[in-house]
């Protein structure tokens, strides 16, 4: 899958849940940053960050790392169906199985299960970006 492909996939998941993002556009010398409010119809792979249209090849989500995930929000990924598994080797956590709830839970939490981070295709959100306890 290209990339550009499989960013367009995943953002279209978080649609509802409010995924920031930067892009690397200029827009009257300002870089465009926010909350991307739809993909936008006017062109294939464009999406709309605030009132600006931006190609999708020219923006980044902001995800949380699966690694940040706390005991209690693991705890609630499990009691929707979620699996997780923790590898020793590379000390990170692994997503063994899912319900379609688990997806959408990862998404409302912005959690990056597609490691479009470790590609360059997202950005590690900082502490606080997204407030979960509106959740």
């Amino acid at each position: 899958m290209l990339d550009k492909e499989l960013l367009l996939k995943d953002l279209c998941a978080r649609l509802p849940y409010g995924v920031m993002a930067t892009s690397y556009v200029k827009v009257d010398g300002f870089i465009v940053q926010g909350k991307i409010s739809s993909t936008y119809p006017f062109g294939e792979g464009t999406v709309n960050i605030g009132m600006v249209i931006v190609p999708i090849e020219k923006i980044k989500p902001y995800l949380r790392p699966m690694s940040s995930m706390t005991e209690d929000e693991r705890v609630d990924f499990r009691v929707i169906g979620g699996v997780m598994s923790y590898n020793l080797q590379n000390d990170s956590w692994a997503i063994s199985a899912f319900t379609p709830e688990a997806y959408d839970w990862l998404n409302a939490h912005h959690f990056d299960y597609r490691g479009l981070i470790e590609k360059g295709l997202a950005i590690e959100a900082p502490d606080g970006m997204y407030n979960l306890n509106e959740k």
